[in-house]
């Protein structure tokens, strides 16, 4: 039976600012939650209320691979969930593996842009207001984007033993990634 690899990201109800900080992420709430699964080849897009199907789905995964999802996405999770999902989920973070590499944390679109020549399409306020304006399927369509954008940034470094970013001068730099899957 193939290994699956799970590719996941998740937007929020509310923001740090509406929570007390950023130490309070539990409480922020999962207003969508995307996956893509290397065995069905397929996006599922969880609402709020399927949030406990979607853990499902990440602690049965072979491996589960995101942006910054170790200590974002998990620990919003973990404000509908009793235990710590980080210690569940064998996990690639590739914000964590790029971070070992060129010493500071860069952002998604920076490495998708350069790798890809595309980045993204929003940034995870404007998911925030749509969602407080009832346009769910726009939440959903972002998070189902960027959970691309993080498939194709991973697919990429994996079969160049590399990703491009824009450093803070705006020059192309290279990091060296090892993010082949057995």
């Amino acid at each position: 039976m193939a290994k699956e690899y799970v590719y996941f990201d998740l937007e929020t109800i509310r923001s740090a600012n509406d929570v007390g900080g950023w130490n309070n992420k539990g409480d922020m709430g999962m207003s969508v939650g995307v996956t893509y699964s290397t065995v069905t080849g397929k996006y599922i897009a969880y609402p709020e209320h399927r949030v406990s199907e979607l853990i499902d789905q990440l602690i049965k995964a072979d491996l589960v691979i995101g942006f910054n999802h170790i200590s974002f996405d998990y620990a919003v999770l973990e404000g509908s969930y009793p235990f710590a999902l980080a210690d569940q989920c064998d996990s690639l973070d590739l914000m964590v593996s790029i971070e070992k590499v060129v010493g500071h944390r860069l952002k998604l679109d920076s490495i998708a842009s350069a790798s890809l020549g595309s980045g993204k399409t929003a940034q995870g306020l404007d998911a925030i207001k749509w969602w407080r304006e009832g346009k769910y399927r726009e939440v959903a369509e972002y998070c189902c984007y960027d959970v691309k954008v993080t498939r194709l940034v991973h697919e990429f470094g994996a079969a160049n033993g590399f990703v491009r970013y824009q450093d803070k001068f705006g020059n192309v730099q290279e990091a060296k990634v090892d993010w082949k899957l057995p």
